[in-house]
């Protein structure tokens, strides 16, 4: 012990003594006590604290969708499959034979077809959805609204084009829904108060029991002789879905063969309803083609990306940028910057990345075909798209 002294066996903190001893100035206090604070702490967890904890929630905020979707197999399981009837067809075999080898018998005359759809902007796919159907539809009937499913005002695009369609005028029952324009409303309650209208419509049209009904959007297009073997065959199912061919943007990118919301019914009066989720387990297998985002212009990109029911995916406002829609269009890749929507690790790895191009032209619509300089945009290696 030292003479006339205090001892202190204690260790003192040289750092700290300075600022927060007894001799420390005020000044020195109020500056420095977060030094003192923090002094305990190693520089790698405060680095990771004030650096990598911000990145961390930024990555989460960018990216979560990804990583929720890339995690589905862990939280959702598959849908139950399908039972896929097998489709027999080439124009040098008979209507009877056709039926026979889909185990149906032939009718002696055939049923009558109603094509119904919803129309948003399609006006191009319409075309060729209708003359695609033209020869085997007994009446078209068609319903648009002025609003979008997501509650915008939107100009009457089938009024505005209806000369494009005088081919079927004599067989169109057309229909005006105006918009609820409810803010805030989940876009899925708007679409189906207009499938609920376009029921009605449906019945104004004259259907009867045992019509044929397709139920589908419009770019969703039933081939031709598809629909002409459900009306000629006897005892087919009530409810059928098919399996159509999905491409993105064009007929480049094809994607595979797993669109199936498309359906054929048999009309029962207070029964069949008009719907767009899986109502059967039958499933006609290479029944036709889904287009999705086959538009002419950027602007309907835009547009439609704005006015669907999954608005919700449009998560960041340069998605909407011209030149962006562009190049993921040349490229293939995905408007949304999604991963697959599928149920196995397998296939979500499968599918990552840009969609390969195709260069087969065989077997799609006629229409199309025969008029290629009109829709030339569609077909393989010609991904440039119109601005305004």
């Amino acid at each position: 012990m030292q003479e006339g002294g205090y001892y202190n066996s204690k260790k003192t903190d040289d750092i700290c003594q300075d600022v927060c001893g007894p001799q420390a100035s005020r000044a020195a206090l109020s500056m420095s006590r977060l030094r003192c604070i923090l002094r305990g702490f190693d520089h790698k967890a405060l680095l990771l604290l004030f650096v990598g904890l911000p990145l961390f929630i930024f990555g989460i905020y960018l990216h979560g969708q990804k990583i929720t979707y890339f995690l589905r197999p862990l939280w959702e399981s598959p849908p139950k499959p399908f039972n896929i009837i097998p489709h027999y067809y080439h124009e040098n075999v008979s209507m009877e034979n056709l039926c026979k080898l889909h185990g149906w018998g032939i009718r002696d005359t055939p049923r009558r077809v109603f094509d119904a759809v919803l129309f948003s902007n399609e006006v191009d796919i319409l075309e060729i959805r209708w003359n695609e159907l033209h020869p085997f539809v007994s009446e078209f009937v068609l319903l648009e609204s002025n609003s979008t499913f997501t509650g915008q005002v939107k100009p009457l695009f089938f009024a505005q084009n209806r000369e494009k369609f005088k081919f079927v005028e004599s067989r169109l029952t057309y229909g005006v829904v105006g918009g609820r324009f409810v803010k805030g409303e989940n876009p899925f309650v708007e679409e189906s108060y207009q499938r609920v209208a376009l029921d009605q419509l449906i019945r104004i049209a004259g259907i009867n029991e045992d019509d044929l009904l397709i139920m589908s959007d419009v770019d969703e297009i039933p081939s031709g002789h598809t629909i002409n073997l459900l009306r000629w065959c006897d005892d087919i199912p009530h409810k059928l879905h098919l399996e159509l061919r999905n491409y993105l943007y064009s007929f480049q990118f094809y994607l595979d063969n797993r669109s199936w919301r498309a359906s054929v019914h048999r009309y029962k009066p207070g029964k069949t309803r008009y719907a767009h989720f899986r109502q059967t387990d039958d499933l006609l297998a290479d029944s036709g083609w889904h287009c999705s985002f086959c538009f002419r212009r950027i602007s309907e990109f835009v547009f439609k990306m704005k006015a669907y029911s999954h608005v919700d995916r449009v998560r960041f406002s340069y998605f909407l940028k011209p030149s962006r829609i562009q190049d993921v269009i040349c490229r293939g890749a995905d408007l949304f910057d999604m991963l697959p929507e599928e149920y196995t690790f397998q296939e979500i790895i499968a599918k990552m990345g840009p969609i390969p191009s195709s260069y087969s032209a065989v077997h799609l619509p006629g229409h199309l075909l025969q008029n290629v300089d009109k829709y030339m945009y569609l077909l393989p290696g010609n991904c440039l798209r119109e601005s305004g």
